[in-house]
Order: C-alpha cells, then structure tokens, then sequence
C-alpha cells in the first residue's frame, strides 16, 4: 500500500452524470477530510458547471485525466461502467486510490485489469454498492452475517425506469437500457447476499419479460437464494425486498436513504483502508468477482432483448 498522504485526501472526480451531481459532487465537497481536487468530464461545459457550483477546477479531454491525476491522491468514477474501467487502471497506475461505482466494468476482462492495475500499485480501493455503506442496511447486514444456520434468501429489486411516463434521470444511459436490471442492479443484491450467505458456488439464469432476469445461487455456506432483477417492469411492481430464513427466524432488509450520507461513508472507508493498508471487503476484487457473477449470468441466461 502507498504511504497515506497527509489529510485531508484529495480526491478528483470523473464524471459530470446526474449520480455525480445529486450524489458523489456534494458529499466530496462537504466531507471534512477531504479537499475535491478537480472535475473531469467528456463535456467541458457539464464540467465548468459541476465544478463552479463546489468551487473546482474543471478538467476534460484526454490530458485533462492526467492533469487531474496529477493533482489527486484519489479518484471517484461517475461514469459508465465500461468507460470506468480503463480510466481506474490508469488512476491506478498514477499512484491513485480508487473509489469506483458498481459494477465496475461489464466484461471480466474489463474488471480483472482494474483489479490486478490497483494490487501491482498497491492502491486502497472501495466499490460503492449503496447498501453496504447506507447507514440503516450496512448495519443489518454485519448483524446477519455473524448469525449462522440461514437456509434460503430471496431478493428482489425491481424498477420501472423505462415505464411510460417515467422521467428519471438515469433512463438516459446507454449502458443501463442495454445491459438491464442484471448489471444496474444485481450488484446492490450480490451485495448483501455474499457477505451473509457465502460466495456463490453454483448460479442458474433465466430470462422473464422485458429485461428481467431470475436467478438460483447456492452458496458457500451451503445455502440457497434466489434472485429476480429488472429496469422494466410495470410501475405497480416496483418494490426492493431482500429476506432471509434460517435457524434465527427470518430477517428483512431495512429501508434506507441518504445517498449521499451513503457515499460519504464510503469515503470514510476508502480514508480507512488508505490509513491502516487494510483492504476493505467491498474493494476493487470483490466488484471484480460480482462481475465475474454476472457475465456468467448473462452467458446463461442470454442478453436483453432489445425494445423498439
């Protein structure tokens, strides 16, 4: 690991997105222990405008990354997964510590070169799966995963963000209609499951209408969870539930908010492992082995169709 630079940590951010700008942007900026050292973006003016409001430097085109870099003992990615990738690998190979969203590429190939750039660098890195740093779920998950004997799971995350009518923000990435509810949102599920039940041992896919997509796991732990996972559904079936049954009872995921108190937590964890050198659980080969998780997924249970 690289030797903690003196607090407070500069952190640069990539990205211009709604995400970096209702979320990543304010708690950078207002986290006491760090110092928002730049704004990067595909589009000068989205970056001039993000970074004016937290007075920062703005930063775009290809020498903008490494003068942002240069300035940065860490980066956080507000981009698509595909375009975080190469980026993280490059951050990582500048000496700086990664704090990247999920999933953190969609190929495994994508995610092994972050991965394997971050471990030959020896920089601290965090994946920001929301629910484990929401204050109310990172909580029940600890509580969860130091209870043995949990037979089955079952979780279900399903949006309605192509529905007509719709106006959310994110219905305008690219990579979200394309790759569906199995790349945006399997990762908050995998999340939570892996850490309470086990790494998955066996997985089933199978494709349901629009994008959904079900999937069976069995864990390390010898226990079972099934999973179902969709942008597209009707608005009356939108609904997150994540149970779990076992020798304790059943155990229900508490509601959460605060994205950006969220994220700062996840800054105060990527603050932590630069301090002690001690890999968080949610870093860089743990976003690695969800994508790993769902590229074999997509392979079973074949891709998107596509919506006219």
């Amino acid at each position: 690991m690289t030797t903690p630079p003196a607090a407070p940590l500069r952190i640069g951010l990539l990205g211009t997105g709604p995400w970096a700008r209702n979320t990543q942007a304010p708690a950078l900026a207002t986290h006491p222990d760090v110092v928002l050292s730049g704004v990067w973006g595909r589009r000068p003016e989205a970056a001039d405008a993000l970074a004016a409001t937290h007075g920062a430097t703005a930063y775009s085109g290809d020498a903008g990354v490494d003068e942002l870099l240069a300035v940065s003992d860490a980066v956080a990615f507000a981009l698509p997964p595909d375009v975080q990738a190469p980026l993280a690998a490059r951050a990582a190979a500048a000496g700086c510590h990664l704090l990247m969203d999920k999933p953190i590429a969609t190929t495994v190939a994508g995610a092994r070169e972050v991965a394997e750039a971050a471990d030959r660098a020896r920089v601290a890195s965090v994946v920001f799966c929301t629910l484990r740093f929401a204050k109310e779920t990172s909580d029940w998950i600890a509580e969860q995963a130091g209870r043995d004997g949990w037979f089955t799971a079952r979780a279900q995350w399903i949006g309605a963000l192509y529905a007509p009518g719709a106006d959310s923000e994110y219905a305008a990435s690219p990579w979200r209609r394309d790759k569906g509810g199995l790349w945006d949102v399997g990762p908050h599920a995998l999340s939570v499951l892996l850490p309470v039940l086990g790494d998955v041992t066996e997985l089933t896919a199978a494709r349901g209408p629009a994008d959904t997509t079900h999937l069976i796991l069995r864990h390390g732990s010898g226990a079972s969870s099934t999973v179902t996972l969709a942008l597209a559904a009707p608005p009356g079936a939108v609904g997150t539930e994540i149970e779990l049954r076992g020798e304790a009872g059943v155990a229900t995921l508490p509601g959460w908010g605060d994205a950006v108190g969220s994220f700062r937590a996840a800054v105060d964890a990527l603050l932590e492992a630069v301090r002690t050198g001690v890999p968080h659980p949610c870093d860089v080969r743990f976003g690695l082995r969800l994508t790993e998780l769902l590229a074999e997924a997509e392979a079973k249970a074949g891709p998107v169709p596509v919506r006219s």
